[in-house]
């Protein structure tokens, strides 16, 4: 099976490349091959991709930063999304792309059904609304993955900020009241080649939630990477309302997962044991 991989750098590209299983042979395309910044370039590099399957890891993902760059994450991941899809649905090629609990508004308990109406309360989830839309109405056969919270050895990412602040502090403050799935992108990306691959083998497609398991909060994110690097720095529980940002966070990030392990047999996989192989990684 070819797989052609948009996005390069990414926490999910990377473990894409690192994780190819057998019998797939796979082509990458960076910002120096298909720049996201222009979706007429997306559009035309697509349309010459000689692929079983397209992945789509590539995101504007500086949460914070897209209220003041609105246009930037609507063009990253909006309009250069819709791009990708109208050229897989002309040369008939099923896309698989990553998308986010952030299309929620986080209201609530429940966790969420993929069927659930989305009501993005940021720029960045606007945006990323606006890239599931343009991948629906394309035509192309696809399925869009949300997941949520990601985690890995590479990038910027939660767990490496609590490890830089837990060297030098003995006492933080961390949100408690917004609860979620951390989820580790070397599980995102087996999940992607295989839904991509039943996607090849011809399912039909939809909307599909992916997130580790169980469920928690910021602040029991962050306990659980102290104790497991044996980093002494004691966990406060504060309200959001105590840590303002420019965007708003969804408080509830759930996602309910059932119908990902129902239709492809994946299962929500456990974020502390991998976790454990994330920071192992991280002390090399």
């Amino acid at each position: 099976m070819k797989v052609a991989v948009f996005g390069q750098t990414g926490q999910v590209a990377t473990e894409l490349i690192r994780r190819v299983p057998d019998g797939v042979q796979l082509e990458t395309y960076g910002r120096d091959r298909a720049e996201f910044l222009v979706p007429d370039l997306v559009r035309k590099v697509a349309l010459g991709v000689d692929a079983d399957l397209i992945i789509n890891a590539a995101a504007y993902t500086a949460v914070d930063r897209a209220e003041a760059e609105t246009d930037v994450a609507n063009t990253v991941n909006g309009q250069s999304v819709r791009a990708l899809g109208d050229a897989a649905a002309s040369t008939n090629t099923p896309i698989v792309h990553v998308s986010s609990d952030y299309v929620f508004d986080g209201s609530g308990t429940d966790p969420r059904p993929p069927e659930t109406p989305t009501a993005p309360i940021s720029a960045y989830g606007r945006s990323k609304e606006l890239g599931e839309i343009g991948l629906s109405e394309s035509g192309a056969r696809h399925v869009t993955l949300r997941t949520s919270w990601v985690f890995s050895a590479h990038g910027g990412n939660f767990v490496k900020t609590m490890l830089r602040l837990g060297a030098t502090k003995d006492h933080l403050t961390i949100v408690a009241d917004q609860v979620g799935g951390p989820t580790p992108a070397a599980s995102i990306a087996d999940a992607l080649y295989s839904v991509g691959r039943a996607l090849v083998q011809g399912h039909p497609g939809g909307i599909f939630h992916f997130s580790g398991a169980p469920d928690t909060s910021w602040a029991g994110f962050a306990r659980e990477i102290f104790l497991q690097e044996g980093i002494q720095t004691s966990v406060e529980d504060i309200p959001t309302s105590e840590f303002p940002s420019p965007a708003q966070r969804p408080l509830n990030s759930r996602l309910d997962c059932t119908a990902t392990e129902k239709e492809f047999g994946i299962k929500r996989p456990d974020w502390s044991t991998e976790l454990a192989d994330v920071l192992k990684e991280l002390r090399v």
